[in-house]
């Protein structure tokens, strides 16, 4: 079985001694990152270059990028540092039209939340999609997109978004190079949309240093924003105070999904597989009183992880992070959501229930109410926020929002008309990153949502 069961029937809360304790991140990685961001500190560019060099297998000691084209393309031998910007607006032209409107469709919902943030008080609905939320700038942002391996042009979309609606003028992206030197197209062409004209191919601990202490090649920034990896985190936690840190600890993904009877399996299962795609040290717990969908769901994830592309993946994220936790009644489930204080809380209960579950949360980084609210919907195109306080930190932290750039906790209601009319679009994005289940949880929904219009076409009723 994937999921790990964790009984904690008849257990009274609190539940702090007796739930798992989270790894802390920066124990392992913390003199490795303190090296580097010593170096950049005192060698500047010399030191990012050698770092990129070493853990990226890519030379970026070219000469500064101009308008024209990289200094050298394709072999990673010479490149520039700086993307050029001819190279980041051809971007746009080179990127299937369909991801191109999907990126346009997302960033200006993100945008349109967060400006929303700064109105007197009240839900932001657009197009099917309730969320209720609060805004300010400083002169000078960096954002920091993962890249190398992978690639999210959403988390471009995501940074940079709040920070315009603060007013920040100037922003910085760095983001790992890939083998051959090169930034994705997606990425660019996400930078583009944003207005960002500076592009960095650097990434890891050594591209936070350069950000926050400056470098002949990368001016200093007054707010680093973006998640990463145990090591980019790290280098945060150490420049904090030199340079402001945008939200909590934004690190591996986690999920808490709060299911009662009647429940989806299916869609509880891919919720889960959703986070646990994004990689180790993360978490993916199912919390329910019913013993019945806990079997279902168990059983479920399991055929979905042994017909994933990502398999070996996510059976090694699972292995550690992948819990079913049963427990006594609705009010224990919140007391453990309460207490992992997860980056994305699921409500997937009768909707009488929602409601009263909604006003027991104090600390998520998000809340998805409903069979039809997946938090991958929330990842791309709600609007709200997708960097997210991890490991915890939800406690005392909230989403990447214009202010930071207050605790806030938003809570997304997708309604089926909503989920038919922008689900593609998360599906686009979703495959252009690489994260089958993701669209997938929208493909489920779709699927099933087709089912219900039949069976109304055929006896007129719902």
């Amino acid at each position: 079985m994937s999921l790990r069961l964790l009984n904690l029937r008849g257990t009274p809360p609190p539940f702090e001694q007796v739930l798992p304790r989270p790894h802390d991140p920066g124990a392992d990685v913390y003199e490795a990152v303190a090296e580097i961001v010593r170096r950049v500190r005192t060698e500047g560019d010399a030191a990012v270059i050698e770092f990129t060099k070493r853990f990226d297998r890519v030379d970026v000691s070219g000469p500064p990028a101009t308008t024209g084209p990289p200094a050298t393309t394709g072999t990673g031998r010479g490149t520039s540092m700086r993307v050029p910007l001819a190279e980041i607006e051809a971007a746009l032209e080179r990127i299937d039209p369909d991801l191109r409107a999907a990126l346009n469709v997302a960033y200006d919902r993100i945008v349109a939340y967060h400006a929303h943030e700064g109105t007197p008080p009240g839900p932001f609905e657009s197009g099917g999609v309730t969320v209720d939320h609060l805004t300010r700038a400083v002169g000078r942002a960096g954002i920091y997109a993962p890249g190398g391996r992978a690639r999210y042009p959403s988390t471009v979309l995501m940074c940079a978004a709040p920070a315009r609606v603060a007013g920040v003028e100037d922003i910085a992206l760095v983001v790992p190079p890939a083998a051959d030197g090169e930034v994705d197209d997606a990425t660019l062409a996400a930078a583009a949309i944003a207005g960002i004209t500076e592009v960095y191919r650097i990434g890891g601990a050594q591209a936070v240093a350069a950000l926050a202490f400056g470098t002949a090649s990368v001016p200093r920034v007054d707010v680093i924003a973006g998640p990463g990896n145990a090591y980019v985190a790290e280098a945060k936690r150490q420049v904090s105070g030199v340079v402001g840190v945008a939200s909590a600890f934004a690190g591996p993904s986690e999920i808490v999904v709060v299911a009662g009877p009647g429940a989806p399996p299916e869609f509880v299962a891919i919720d889960l597989v959703v986070q646990a795609e994004h990689g180790p040290d993360g978490l993916a717990w199912l919390v329910t009183w019913d013993e019945e969908l806990l079997a279902a769901v168990s059983a479920e994830v399991d055929r979905i992880v042994a017909a994933s592309p990502r398999r070996a993946d996510l059976e090694a994220t699972l292995a550690t992070s992948g819990i079913a936790c049963l427990v006594d009644g609705p009010e224990a489930a919140m007391e453990v959501a309460n207490t992992v204080a997860p980056e994305h809380l699921q409500l997937m209960v009768a909707d009488e229930l929602s409601e009263s579950l909604l006003a027991q949360v104090q600390s998520a980084g998000a809340v998805f109410i409903g069979p039809w609210s997946p938090a991958s919907f929330g990842d791309y195109i709600a609007g709200p926020n997708h960097v997210l306080p991890t490991n915890r930190t939800a406690r005392f932290s909230s989403a990447l929002r214009p202010d930071d750039f207050r605790k806030h906790i938003h809570a997304v209601t997708v309604t089926p008309e909503a989920l038919q009319a922008l689900g593609p679009a998360v599906i686009t994005l979703a495959d252009t990153e690489g994260l089958p289940a993701h669209a997938d949880s929208i493909n489920r929904r779709l699927d099933a949502l087709a089912v219900l219009e039949a069976l109304v076409d055929v006896d007129g009723s719902t």
